[in-house]
């Protein structure tokens, strides 16, 4: 049975992309290897997938990094799983994982076809819900009842009718259930699973004493990018442009996906540059290669190339991103 996970896993997968990209989102290769799997865009809501098979398999360490880049891509982290334990996730039902949102594949197939999005949320004693503490104010006192009397009707006390208007407490789906009877109109709230997470990125800037950095690629940060090194992606580091920057070339410029030669292969580097072209594509980013060879090339597979010789002579991040954009279109 072991045997088969990986297969099941890859089954899921396809069943996602096929799922999302027949209903408006612009869906990115699967990604090996990776902390993350695939990317999916629809308008302005950009998501960072993972699918596992058993989500208690999931760290803290995959968490972080998967925040870090959400943070910076603005997109919104979400697992997709089969069971915990032995246990299969329910549909309409959202776990959590290291402050990531988990739901079922069968809750999300609900949220693309149906738009129906889940309110039951899990945590440690069971399953809650939010509610919508003014309308259960206003629906109160539209049908003259007072705290007392909602609370007689819904079997709980006074004070607890109090934190539920003012959101203070969460509450079992039963006796939102119960309320919802007596004041005859929804009350629940759904689940937030589209945040963007606040995340500290630790950038790599140079060393005040020394002028190094302990992380490649050190040129760019020279150049007044803040640079942040990633793990496990098919990528090297994300790079970002001072605001100043930004503001001067009137463009809402995203992360660039910044990748390097590392003494990779032609053969390496070519399937490299076509996942992050295809990565590119999907969040709206742009894409580099830095290279330290001598080797006399403007691009790889459709990614702009800039040597590292090309830099010593550049004094701003504005320059490079203008070269960038010149080599964008190169065959």
């Amino acid at each position: 049975m072991q045997g088969n996970i990986p297969a099941q896993r890859d089954h899921i997968l396809v069943q996602i992309n096929e799922l999302l990209s027949s209903h408006g989102f612009e869906t990115s290769n699967i990604y090996d290897r990776s902390c993350f799997d695939m990317v999916a865009r629809n308008e302005f809501l950009l998501l960072l997938m993972k699918v596992l098979i058993n989500v208690d398999g999931f760290t803290g360490e995959q968490a972080e990094e998967i925040k870090k880049l959400s943070s910076m891509f603005m997109a919104s982290p979400l697992i997709v799983g089969l069971k915990s334990k032995s246990e299969l996730l329910e549909e309409d039902v959202v776990y959590e994982r290291h402050g990531i949102p988990v739901i079922a594949i069968e809750t999300l197939r609900s949220m693309v076809l149906e738009e129906i999005y889940p309110e039951i949320f899990a945590d440690r004693g069971g399953y809650f819900v939010r509610m919508d503490g003014n309308v259960i104010k206003e629906a109160r006192e539209e049908q003259n009842l007072s705290l007392k009397d909602l609370a007689d009707l819904a079997h709980v006390s006074r004070e607890t009718i109090y934190k539920y208007e003012h959101g203070m407490v969460r509450a079992f789906p039963e006796t939102a259930m119960i309320l919802e009877s007596i004041l005859n109109m929804r009350i629940t709230l759904s689940v937030d699973l589209f945040k963007v997470p606040e995340h500290e990125t630790t950038v790599t800037r140079p060393n005040a004493k020394t002028g190094k950095t302990e992380n490649q690629p050190r040129k760019l940060v020279d150049l007044g990018f803040g640079v942040v090194p990633t793990n496990r992606t098919p990528f090297d580091a994300l790079a970002k442009p001072e605001a100043e920057v930004l503001r001067d070339i009137q463009k809402n410029q995203g992360p660039l996906i910044t990748n390097l030669e590392k003494n990779r292969n032609q053969t390496v580097l070519k399937k490299m540059a076509v996942n992050v072209k295809d990565l590119s594509g999907v969040t709206g980013t742009d894409a580099v290669f830095i290279m330290e060879g001598k080797r006399n090339l403007k691009c790889i597979e459709g990614i702009p190339v800039v040597h590292s010789w090309e830099m010593e002579e550049m004094k701003t991040s504005k320059e490079f991103l203008r070269v960038v954009r010149e080599r964008k279109e190169c065959s």
